[in-house]
């Protein structure tokens, strides 16, 4: 029998290929979508550890440690670390901001990093010269160098009036340029780069000359670690742990990227897999469907092959099987040739070497990408041939040779419309079920299930259930809804009489052209939707998390200096932000019931300036004389101040001896939102500039907070305020624009890849709609004749089945529209809610265009067939009926 299955394989092949096509595009489908995560991953784990350089491990703080507690370079014991065989490289993970000035007064604000013993841990790469290895050398970012106007082997003068101003930790050094760097990796894209010298001149810069550079306040230490021979990684990490204290960890560089990767989520998944998770499980079923579908047409079209096999002896069981080992080989092929062109796809990209925004494209083959689709491909194709078998083999060969819109005729039974309402109802019900859990835990409630991911994927199997349910009844309401505008539309003469007559005629060729429509518009429009929220829910995110674009601290700034900034090209504005320091205390019952003292930045900023300057709006509150805008998150930690009640806040400075010295305080009402302004304050509160005046007086700092207008590059914009300052002394300009940037470039790129696998997505739902039309004229054959036959012309005939076709796609493509927009909402709030305020579009230019293609394409796949009925002679298309 396999041998009779091959031939007729062979003998249909033409028949084939379209659901072959389906299959492919479909596997080519989930095979992209698995590669572009593997590849989106590995560029976020990239920006991740860009601070890496070439170290293959990091030692930091564990959970034990918060914002309340520090550490300094001696606790890391590096001394100690260098001593171990088989460690090659340690860079101990401290910064300092400091000016670099030329001879001529020209000055320009670097990020200082110690230089590490080993260059290949620096996270910086050399242009010119070497890597400063005694006190009195530098190396300078190359873009510095031209800004000063100097050179390798030329002397800068360094001082940190950028932190300390003109008390007494402030210093000056004379320094040699001995190279130049750049920062390819990113690491440093706040500050617009970073540059390195020797440790002692460090603890100078840093304010610790006196205690020397293991006093300096250290985060992290990087680690490259290459185990000698006869040992191995996990016994020079053995040593490494046992020299630190038991808070410290050691975490490689994949360890740290998952650990990173992890906290961008509220729930412990991944965004990137959250995403594909959501849409991506529900392109696969839509896709399973189309495939389904087209698979059911191919075994219709063979119904009476099928028949002719049972006259001449065949067994019902043994073309049972030989439908299925078909289904099972076709899967097979069609599969792997759509993984195939998946794989091939990405190695070209990968050749040519395409690095789009950030995103570097290369081949990451993972177990999934390959075996998931091809699993995948056949099963479906076999579970579609399963239904069709089981019909075409139960029936005698004398009924299955009958015209097969005799036998299609027969309305659909009540177990299959039973199945379908149990269905719908369970999935709206599952639906309803996630979005409760999924809002319970956005508030901070108990969900019933301790599982993070169970709403999303309740939510995933409900909306499966729920469209499942509503394809398994189409041959009811489909119909149905179809006469309802078919008799609006008959008024308008013969044809569309005829086309109207048709979709009453057969409810079951209706229901299967409809769907074949109804999955393809459904899976765009709801790809589309979820790509729109996405972006517009993103953009909040990102406007929250990186509030500010650029902030310039230092003396001597004003109004003056905010206007010249604000002249700079690609900024939309600078405001001059009154600042000081403030501390209140946390309520929380730790340190033996008395709480902590939070120190936060505080900034004096009007209503009208927090419009001007600041991205984020969501969730913040208008400025007040008697609030005060508080960070939901300080840090790591979640703020515990409770939203709408009254906390006293103490006004003041920090003196010589790092005692907080008060000025004054005021009971003021709190409210939290997720800005953040500087990653270099565990936290910042925002209030009115008249409490600041009336606590402080002129006891404040002043800031410029500066506002891009998106027309220049962050590291253009960086150069360009830098420049616009450079005559300024102790001035420093740093800001979030660039992981703003980033994010955004990344955002972008997601939507972009969407919209070509949207492009995929029509392909398999015309593969769907053309093979289910195209039969469908087929069918007719003997009633086109007729109508030919008794008086219709060409025209009227062609008119008719293009009306009917436009009724088909049109109606279907409408409910797919409102489908799928409904289900990309959902998707979205499951997604998104941890993120910020989900935001729910309707994408009107998407519906119409969908609607648009959907019109065209069932035109030309139910037109182009009819030119056969209507050329061929009604006596001659009757014989042949």
């Amino acid at each position: 029998m396999l041998s009779l299955t091959i031939q007729l394989m062979k003998r249909s092949a033409r028949m084939l290929i379209p659901a072959g096509i389906a299959i492919l595009i479909g596997t080519l489908f989930i095979s992209s979508t698995f590669l572009f995560g593997n590849t989106l991953d590995y560029s976020m784990r990239r920006q991740i550890t860009a601070g890496f350089g070439d170290a293959n491990y990091v030692v930091n703080a564990g959970a034990a440690d918060d914002i309340y507690s520090s550490r300094t370079v001696d606790d890391f014991k590096l001394d100690k670390l260098k001593s171990i065989d088989g460690v090659d490289g340690v860079r101990v993970y401290a910064a300092a901001s400091v000016q670099v000035s030329n001879d001529s007064g020209r000055h320009s604000t670097t990020y200082m990093i110690p230089t590490a013993s080993g260059a290949a841990v620096m996270p910086m790469t050399l242009t010119q010269g070497r890597w400063p290895n005694a006190n009195g050398e530098i190396a300078i970012p190359d873009d510095m160098a031209k800004r000063l106007g100097v050179s390798v082997g030329d002397t800068v003068n360094v001082d940190n009036s950028a932190m300390f101003g003109s008390s007494e930790q402030a210093a000056t050094l004379d320094e040699t340029i001995v190279g130049l760097t750049r920062d390819d990796n990113g690491a440093f894209s706040s500050y617009g780069g970073a540059s390195a010298m020797m440790d002692g001149d460090f603890a100078t810069m840093d304010g610790y000359e006196d205690q020397g550079f293991g006093a300096v306040p250290a985060y992290a230490v990087y680690l490259r670690i290459h185990a000698p021979q006869g040992s191995t990684d996990t016994a020079v990490l053995d040593q490494i742990r046992s020299l630190l204290p038991h808070k410290l960890t050691v975490l490689s560089v994949h360890e740290y990227a998952d650990k990173q990767m992890e906290s961008m989520s509220r729930d412990g998944t991944g965004i990137i897999t959250t995403f594909l998770l959501a849409f991506g499980t529900l392109a696969m079923f839509v896709a399973a469907l189309v495939i389904g579908n087209t698979f059911q047409v191919l075994v219709a079209q063979r119904r009476r092959t099928l028949a002719l096999l049972r006259t001449i002896g065949a067994q019902k069981g043994q073309l049972y099987r030989s439908v299925i080992v078909e289904a099972a080989i076709l899967g097979f092929l069609a599969s792997a040739l759509g993984v195939g062109a998946a794989f091939g796809l990405m190695g070209v990209m990968q050749a040519a070497g395409a690095n789009l925004n950030g995103l570097v494209f290369a081949m990451i083959p993972s177990p999934e990408a390959f075996l998931v689709p091809i699993a995948f491909g056949m099963a479906v194709t076999m579970i579609a041939a399963v239904g069709s078998a089981r019909s075409a083999t139960r029936v005698t060969p004398l009924e299955a040779l009958r015209p097969m819109e005799l036998v299609n005729a027969k309305r659909s039974g009540v177990l299959r419309i039973v199945c379908s309402i149990l269905l719908t109802v369970c999935g709206l019900a599952s639906v309803g079920v996630a979005l409760w859990q999924n809002h319970v835990t956005a508030t901070g409630g108990h969900p019933l299930i301790d599982n993070s991911a169970a709403p999303l994927l309740m939510a995933m199997g409900g909306i499966a259930l729920t469209f499942l349910g509503l394809l398994l009844s189409a041959a009811r309401w489909m119909p149905w809804m179809l006469s309802g505008i078919g008799s609006i539309v008959s008024h308008a003469g013969p044809s569309a009489t005829v086309a109207a007559a048709n979709i009453r005629k057969n409810p079951r060729r209706v229901a299967a052209t409809g769907a074949a429509l109804l999955i393809g518009v459904t899976l765009v429009s709801c790809i589309g939707t979820g790509a729109a929220s996405a972006k517009a829910t993103m953009a909040d995110a990102l406007d929250s998390r990186y509030s500010v674009d650029l902030v310039v601290t230092g003396t001597g700034l004003d109004d003056t200096v905010a206007g010249k900034i604000a002249k700079v090209d690609g900024v939309q504005a600078a405001e001059p932000v009154r600042v000081a320091m403030a501390q209140w205390n946390d309520g929380t019952s730790v340190n033996n019931g008395k709480g902590h003292d939070v120190t936060v930045q505080v900034a004096g900023l009007s209503e009208s300036q927090r419009r001007t300057v600041l991205n984020s709006s969501a969730g913040m509150h208008a400025i007040e004389p008697n609030g005060i805008e508080m960070m939901s998150k300080m840090g790591d930690t979640d703020n515990p101040i409770r939203d709408g009640s009254d906390v006293t806040v103490r006004f003041g400075t920090f003196g010589p001896d790092g005692d907080f010295a008060t000025a004054g305080e005021k009971t003021l009402t709190a409210h939290k939102s997720g800005f953040v302004i500087s990653s270099d304050y565990a936290g910042t509160a925002l209030v009115d500039p008249t409490v600041l005046d009336t606590i402080m007086g002129d006891k404040t700092d002043t800031q410029i907070w500066v506002k891009s207008d998106g027309t220049v590059s962050a590291a253009d914009l960086f150069s360009s305020v830098k420049d616009a300052v450079s005559t300024l002394d102790g001035v420093n300009v740093t800001g979030s624009i660039a992981e703003r940037v980033q994010w955004e470039q990344t955002v972008d790129m997601l939507m972009m890849v969407l919209v070509a696998l949207l492009a995929v997505a029509v392909l398999i739902a015309l593969v769907g709609v053309a093979n289910t039309l195209s039969l469908s004229v087929i069918e007719r054959t003997r009633e086109s004749a007729t109508l030919r036959a008794i008086g219709m012309t060409r025209g009227q005939l062609r008119l008719s089945l293009a009306i009917e076709a436009l009724l088909i796609s049109l109606s279907s493509g409408v409910v797919g529209i409102i489908l799928g927009t409904l289900f990309g909402w959902v998707g979205s709030t499951m997604v998104f809610t941890g993120y910020g305020t989900v935001q729910y579009p309707i994408e009107w230019g998407t519906a119409v265009v969908v609607l648009i293609v959907a019109a065209v394409a069932a035109l030309a796949a139910s037109v182009a067939p009819a030119r056969r009925a209507v050329r061929t002679p009604p006596v001659v298309a009757l014989a042949e009926a």
